[in-house]
């Protein structure tokens, strides 16, 4: 049974004794964001080439936390060490994502919110290929999808928390965010005691 309530509960648990590391990581890495969007010609080929890696770091991170591991701030580079993978993938996501999206704006948002358990497969799986963790993603989320689309509307008042904040409250909103939708995998993923193949 897909139950909001609770993978929110547990984010928030989970957020309340690490929130101070999460918040450092979010920030560097946020950092590190706008330095290389303002760098002319260069700076966005690389942010192309280094944000999935981040992407891949804060899905072992947040996965962490639901294991009870306190993250480090170190741990933001862990998914550098299967760049390649993580890079191919956001590719994926970001291409089908948007060739969904030119055909309606409703399959694009169907589509994106199928391939939303992507990197968490591929960072507890580092050996599979992006297109394999693209097809366990649409396998997992199917039947889901509407639950949730329903999820990430549940967040609404906490954009607005952030739109009026002008940003401010996205370190809090941003990491109680991936922390729901890590439970909801968790919790959708076929066996939580083995390693999806």
């Amino acid at each position: 049974m897909f139950d909001r309530i609770k993978y929110k509960s547990l984010a928030k648990e989970q957020l309340r004794c690490n929130i101070g590391t999460i918040i450092i990581c979010t920030l560097i890495i946020d950092l590190i964001y706008i330095v290389l969007t303002r760098i002319p010609a260069i700076g966005p080929i690389i942010l192309f080439i280094v944000y999935p890696g981040f992407m891949l770091s804060l899905s072992l991170i947040f996965l962490a936390l639901t294991e009870n591991i306190k993250p480090q701030v170190v741990d933001i580079f862990k998914g550098f060490e299967n760049l390649g993978n993580a890079l191919w993938l956001n590719i994926l996501v970001s291409f089908f994502s948007l060739l969904w999206s030119l055909l309606f704006i409703v399959p694009g948002i169907i589509k994106g919110i199928s391939y939303s358990m992507s990197f968490f497969i591929l960072a507890e799986n580092p050996k599979m290929s992006a297109d394999e963790a693209l097809n366990k993603s649409k396998q997992i989320t199917k039947g889901h999808v509407g639950d949730l689309f329903v999820l990430y509307l549940s967040f609404f008042w906490w954009a607005m928390l952030v739109a009026i904040t002008f940003g401010l409250a996205a370190i809090y909103v941003g990491p109680y965010m991936q922390a729901t939708l890590t439970n909801v995998y968790k919790d959708l993923k076929p066996d939580d005691s083995i390693v999806i193949s």
